[in-house]
């Protein structure tokens, strides 16, 4: 299992440029956010916090699904496309340990962005540190379950790496305006924020982690449901070839 994940820790940065759009575009885009001084004053729409206090977990929604749902699909897929899957199952290393190799080395591209995320944004803007960092771990870990294994459930159902892509472009689209990510959360309506604290990768969680309390027990539960349900349909439906 090691070896696996050697192997696919090397092609994952082989592929620098989207390697490197995950792990540094979400400090790369508060570094941007955070030089419009307007951001950087307190606002009473946000109960007197600064935009980008309130962002971060946004970003950390974008890394989320970024490497969930525009790596693992594609990734996935073209191992089957290839026939990287098929010549797998004829070996003593079942295929599924490719998939959960995959799945280590995103997941450790995941936690990067988010400590270089913290780091960026103490160092460069004072933004506070989570205020409660086992909730947010709780968070990233079960928002992360839910997004990989919508993720891993178009690499089951799409024919190819190309629909893969496309499909996931289409549930990365809609995850990432549910997380208040292509605008403020206080500008949806209640009902578009009240889905999106509820859906993968639980932005409501990830705020309430950084800038308040533990997380809503309830809002981890659904997202770790979702990553059980998903997960579960993925398997069932998974083609080696």
């Amino acid at each position: 299992m090691v070896r696996i994940v050697e192997i696919e820790a090397r092609l994952f940065l082989r592929d620098r440029l989207n390697s490197l759009f995950a792990v540094l575009f979400p400090s790369v885009l508060l570094l941007v956010l955070g030089a419009i001084p307007g951001l950087r004053e307190p606002l009473p729409e946000l109960g007197g916090q600064r935009f980008i206090d309130t962002y971060m977990s946004a970003l950390v929604v974008f890394t989320l699904a970024f490497i969930g749902l525009q790596r693992v699909p594609t990734v996935v897929a073209s191992y089957r496309e290839k026939g990287v899957l098929r010549r797998l199952s004829t070996t003593p290393m079942h295929p599924a340990r490719l998939l959960a190799g995959q799945m280590v080395v995103n997941f450790a591209a995941v936690i990067l962005s988010v400590l270089l995320l913290v780091v960026v944004g103490y160092v460069v803007f004072g933004v506070d540190l989570p205020h409660h960092p086992l909730g947010l771990a709780c968070a990233v870990v079960l928002g992360g379950a839910g997004t990989f294994a919508l993720g891993l459930v178009i690499a089951a159902l799409a024919p190819n790496a190309r629909a893969a892509g496309g499909w996931a472009t289409v549930v990365f689209m809609l995850l990432m305006f549910l997380g208040g990510v292509y605008l403020p959360r206080f500008m949806l309506p209640t009902a578009i924020q009240t889905i999106g604290s509820y859906a993968p990768p639980g932005v409501e969680a990830l705020q309430q982690a950084w800038l308040g309390t533990a997380p809503d027990w309830r809002h981890l539960a659904i997202m770790g449901l979702v990553g059980l349900v998903a997960g579960t349909v993925a398997a069932r439906t998974f083609r080696w070839e």
